[in-house]
């Protein structure tokens, strides 16, 4: 009976309606400001021109649009928690989509496909545009929503939006993370990508162009933020580091809506990495060889974990960090000669395992 009690409980959680809506009924909905469909997600999905011609072909082709979900705000507004890039395609198309500035985006011209290589350079109005039975023909089309209502509970809205788009989708686990705070924390959303886009911070994170376009620098913000002042005892019940980050987000959420907290770790935050980029700039976060005397590679997660972390730590808010250039150099050199990093830092060493070892390490190391 354990099992059917628990389906049971978790399954009166979500609350959820179903009809097919016309597009036309969902510009209309659009254009009222009824339907939510978060323009900061461009950033997010990026689907090509090619992609979207391809949605529009399928519509006129009678192919089914897979469903749409949203979930219904306790002020009528449904947010968009699945399908985003199909309904922002079909607005966009239609010069209907506006960007995060409230300015219309600017519409999309569609390219040849193999079944309709007549489509090339059409639009929707202009001198290449649709013929107007065709244009009906796409108003007409009719698309399932199942609409979550807003009677359910939060939490498995947010639930339900990680599981519709990770399971076999492009998304990394942050881009997921950033569209859940764009929808329930986007003051956290904005105050994690502002530090993330802090001068001295991506000097010393040297990333790939792709970590940069997949927002990892949001991840490292996050990790940051989250782990910085955690107890050690808490360091050693992360398991998933993903469900872990997205746990963090209610508490980040109360930090960022509260001034005074938020100064504090504003401060902390650039402070630490003044100092990592005033002292070491992009060798920050990677291995040092002490053979070749030098430091290479790529950015390395445990280093940042270390270094960031344990700077981070004996950080306060209101005064400089007061370490020597070089003493900071050296105590980086040392951890990659340290058998606790060493160990618990390689490759397939699970962060469950590596972060509950080397976090506390670096602010033992960085202490005054």
């Amino acid at each position: 009976m354990a099992l059917q009690d628990e389906i049971l409980k978790q399954s009166g959680q979500i609350k959820t309606d179903s009809y097919p809506m016309s597009i036309s009924e969902l510009v209309n909905l659009y254009r009222d400001g009824e339907l939510d469909v978060h323009p900061e997600f461009q950033r997010v999905f990026r689907w090509t021109d090619n992609q979207k011609t391809r949605l529009i072909e399928s519509i006129l082709l009678g192919i089914p649009i897979p469903p749409i979900f949203v979930a219904q705000r306790t002020d009528g507004i449904w947010d968009v928690i699945d399908g985003v890039q199909r309904l922002s395609t079909i607005l966009q198309f239609m010069g209907e989509l506006k960007g995060e500035d409230k300015q219309p985006i600017e519409p999309l011209v569609l390219e040849k496909t193999k079944f309709l290589p007549s489509l090339e350079n059409r639009t929707w109005s202009g001198a290449s545009a649709f013929e107007k039975d065709l244009q009906l023909y796409i108003k007409r089309a009719k698309i399932d929503v199942n609409i979550v209502l807003k009677e359910s509970d939060e939490k498995s809205k947010y639930e339900l939006f990680m599981r519709l788009n990770t399971g076999g989708s492009p998304l990394t686990a942050q881009e997921v993370r950033n569209c859940l705070m764009i929808m329930a924390y986007p003051e956290t959303y904005e105050w994690i990508s502002d530090l993330a886009q802090n001068s001295d911070f991506t000097n010393t994170v040297a990333l790939s162009d792709n970590d940069r376009q997949e927002q990892y620098p949001m991840e490292l913000v996050t990790r940051f933020l989250t782990f910085r002042k955690l107890t050690e005892e808490d360091l050693s019940e992360v398991a998933d580091i993903g469900d872990y980050l997205n746990d963090a987000l209610e508490t980040l959420h109360v930090t960022a809506r509260n001034k005074k907290k938020r100064s504090v770790e504003d401060a902390v935050f650039r402070e630490t990495f003044r100092v990592l980029n005033s002292h070491l700039q992009e060798d920050a976060f990677r291995r040092f060889n002490p053979q070749k005397g030098r430091f290479m590679g790529p950015f390395s997660i445990a280093s940042f974990e270390v270094v960031a972390m344990g700077v981070g730590f004996n950080v306060r808010p209101d005064t400089p960090f007061e370490l020597a250039s070089e003493a900071i150099i050296d105590k980086v050199k040392s951890i990659w000669t340290d058998p606790v990093f060493t160990k618990n830092s390689g490759q397939g060493v699970r962060a469950s395992i590596r972060i509950p070892k080397i976090i506390p390490m670096g602010r033992s190391l960085f202490a005054k």
